[in-house]
């Protein structure tokens, strides 16, 4: 339904630019031009070219672009907040009515004159219902992204900007409402004080949706291990919280929260994570040798997904352009996707498609799929009840919405955090037994449908292996477009690729 409405909104908000084109004297087939199409406007209503440019910029960009679509809309004679709402909200109804209807014109800067307001005051005003439409729009129906890390690649790559559907699942109503515009939870020019203010906390609620998460989607969530980071630059999502206290602290809070600044963020302003969704509430999850099987079942491998394989050859090393024309690694920057083991062996980071090239290749002997071991770092943090690695974990039930759970020595740690975390509960352990919200019992009924995320470049993700489930309180918005995408310049072959 989503994707539907996208191509339906696409289709009339072109269609509406090209009339509007014609009107204003530009050849139509520039309004089909991605970019392009913005330039000309640019150039045509007298704005700043620097302004064009700005649009790039993520976050900020997006409400530069409804600022521009105002002031063109303004050209036309059009100055009420009737007419620049639908320029905003229904473009792909309003756009084609500009631009086919005979009862309306390209005034050009003509039609500015005789009207009451100054054109400074009109700027001014439009630059305002910019902002307020934008904020609407980045809450209610779509937000800008940028992929920071490579833990998606080559599905995603690291500064690809994303289109985050947030109708797709229901929008969220806004937990912590007063916070600064267009940014998350850190103030710009700070990557440590937070943007919002806690005097107001809402309760969950999210609008109707036009589907719910299913399986293989590519999800935005608000990262369930950042409600308490530890608030300097090298720690943040990047080193958790409770990875330090567990490792490094050994469970002693209080001499953790001595030695460095901690900050609680709300569920909403937790840092923002974009992992594919392998299994939902009802599945049960097993990984066995690196491949993941969901419902005993092998799941779905997407092409652009990355393992690593130990290569072993005859001793020849790869020339350079094989490794950059057929695997697509920079040779004098790999970025750790390659790895000399010894002079016959190698570790390679890549997806299914290039490892059958490394099979083809002359230099080739065989191929076996690394395998990560180690115990003791994965969720739930209980190694001996669950003895599990990254590429051994399971078999794991994921909670769905009604579940009775049964609470027992080896499950509670499971759970632990779902009951008292997600779910807003008391739960106190006295003397073996599970008392929640004053009450003794062995079962409880989750309230929310979870999720397990992780990333598709599967030994170089953090994902729910190491933190476990996603509630559905913490879904943010189903990844749905690559608008634009950069490395030294832009990736041409990837921009408005829908994403799989």
């Amino acid at each position: 339904m989503g994707l539907l409405l996208f191509i339906i909104g696409t289709i009339g908000w072109h269609l509406g630019m090209w009339g509007m084109f014609k009107k204003m004297g530009i050849e139509p087939w520039k309004a089909l031009v991605p970019f392009y199409n913005t330039w000309q406007i640019v150039d045509k209503c007298r704005i700043k070219k620097y302004w064009f440019w700005l649009q790039l910029v993520p976050v900020m960009g997006q409400f530069i672009t409804i600022w521009i679509t105002i002031i063109f809309v303004m050209h036309f004679k059009r100055f009420s907040l009737l007419h620049h709402a639908a320029a905003v909200f229904l473009p792909f109804i309003y756009f084609p009515y500009l631009g086919f209807s005979p009862k309306e014109q390209w005034y050009g800067e003509e039609a500015f004159k005789g009207y009451r307001k100054s054109g400074s005051r009109e700027w001014i005003d439009a630059g305002v219902f910019a902002v307020v439409a934008a904020t609407i729009i980045r809450t209610f129906v779509f937000e800008a992204y940028v992929i920071p890390t490579e833990s998606m690649e080559k599905t995603l790559l690291v500064n690809d900007f994303l289109f985050v559907n947030k109708m797709s699942y229901g929008a969220r109503i806004p937990q912590t409402p007063l916070s600064f515009p267009f940014v998350h939870n850190t103030m710009p020019s700070s990557v440590t004080t937070p943007s919002y203010l806690t005097w107001i906390q809402l309760p969950y609620k999210r609008l109707p949706s036009f589907s719910k998460v299913e399986r293989n989607d590519v999800v935005v969530f608000n990262f369930p291990a950042g409600d308490t980071i530890i608030n300097l630059p090298e720690y943040g999502s990047k080193r958790t919280y409770y990875d330090e206290l567990r490792f490094t602290f050994k469970g002693n809070r209080q001499a953790l929260q001595d030695q460095f600044p901690i900050l609680v963020h709300p569920m909403d302003k937790t840092d923002n994570y974009i992992k594919r969704c392998v299994a939902v509430g009802g599945d049960v999850l097993s990984i066995r040798k690196g491949v993941l099987y969901v419902n005993n079942q092998p799941a779905f491998l997407p092409p652009g997904s990355q393992t690593e394989y130990i290569v072993t050859t005859n001793k020849q090393p790869y020339d350079e352009s094989f490794l950059k024309e057929e695997l697509g690694i920079d040779p004098e920057d790999t970025k750790g996707q390659v790895e000399v083991l010894s002079d016959s062996s190698f570790k390679f980071n890549v997806t299914p498609g290039e490892a059958e090239k490394l099979k083809k290749h002359p230099n080739f002997r065989s191929m076996v799929p690394y395998e990560e071991n180690y115990i003791g770092i994965t969720f739930p943090a209980d190694e001996v009840n669950y003895p599990w690695s990254i590429d051994n974990f399971g078999p794991l039930y994921i909670p769905k919405k009604g579940d009775t759970l049964q609470l027992n020595p080896r499950t509670i740690s499971l759970y632990r955090r779902l009951i008292s975390v997600y779910e807003h509960n008391q739960l106190e352990e006295v003397n073996g037994q599970y008392i929640i919200n004053g009450k003794a019992t062995t079962t409880y009924i989750t309230q929310y449908n979870y999720y397990w995320m992780m990333g598709d470049n599967r030994h170089r993700s953090q994902d729910s292996r190491f933190w476990g489930f996603v509630p559905e309180t913490h879904v943010v918005g189903k990844a749905s477009l690559i608008w634009f995408s950069w490395d030294k310049g832009p990736r041409w072959k990837r921009l408005f690729n829908l994403i799989r």
